[in-house]
């Protein structure tokens, strides 16, 4: 009898723990929402900066990239709205939180480490290698094989980023957001939609 109640209780248990992943992907089907605003967002900035550099005669066109600044606030915003009508916290919920918070903390104080070296060529591929982490470890966390293999996809292109001339390493940035943020972001955004 012992066995049967100890059999109950494992069953249970994987239930809660199924039921726990599938309402953190609901959850974090709102977090869809960041993978496209900012895969939208860098996709532009990233290929208005590569014809800037080609077109014009600009000195510094990274300077389109202040047009993140913004994209924060808003990105702010919006997940502290979603956050208030969120019902039920997990624990994959707030450690996906920390993982992207860790992201923009790191990311802001390598900018301004490189811009303080004068080594602005080499931005795009060191932030590649950071979201490429972030994306690999909320994909495992939330266990979303796309968002996996978007982060695999964001280092690869960071390697392309490190290692391939002028010409074509500023195009590994819009090449890693639309397979590493855009493309698991839709799957992502769609499978949130058949669950809810």
């Amino acid at each position: 009898m012992e066995t049967n109640e100890n059999k109950m209780s494992s069953t249970e248990s994987l239930k809660i723990i199924s039921d726990m992943i599938n309402r953190t992907k609901m959850n974090i089907k709102e977090s869809a929402f960041h993978l496209l605003f900012w895969g939208w967002l860098i996709t532009a900035i990233s290929l208005a900066e590569y014809f800037l550099t080609i077109f014009s005669v600009l000195e510094e066109p990274w300077i389109v990239w202040l047009l993140t600044i913004p994209g924060v606030f808003v990105s702010l915003i919006y997940g502290f709205v979603a956050g208030k009508k969120q019902q039920v916290y997990t624990y994959a919920d707030r450690l996906f939180m920390w993982i992207w918070l860790s992201f923009l903390v790191s990311t802001t104080i390598l900018v301004v480490y490189i811009g303080s070296v004068n080594l602005m060529h080499l931005v795009g591929p060191f932030i590649l290698l950071m979201a490429a982490f972030a994306v690999f470890i909320s994909g495992i966390v939330i266990k979303f094989k796309p968002l996996i293999a978007g982060g695999i996809s964001i280092w690869i292109f960071s390697l392309i980023g490190f290692f391939t001339g002028p010409a074509i390493s500023p195009l590994a940035i819009p090449a890693a957001v639309i397979t590493g943020y855009l493309v698991p972001g839709y799957m992502l955004k769609k499978t949130g939609t058949e669950n809810g």
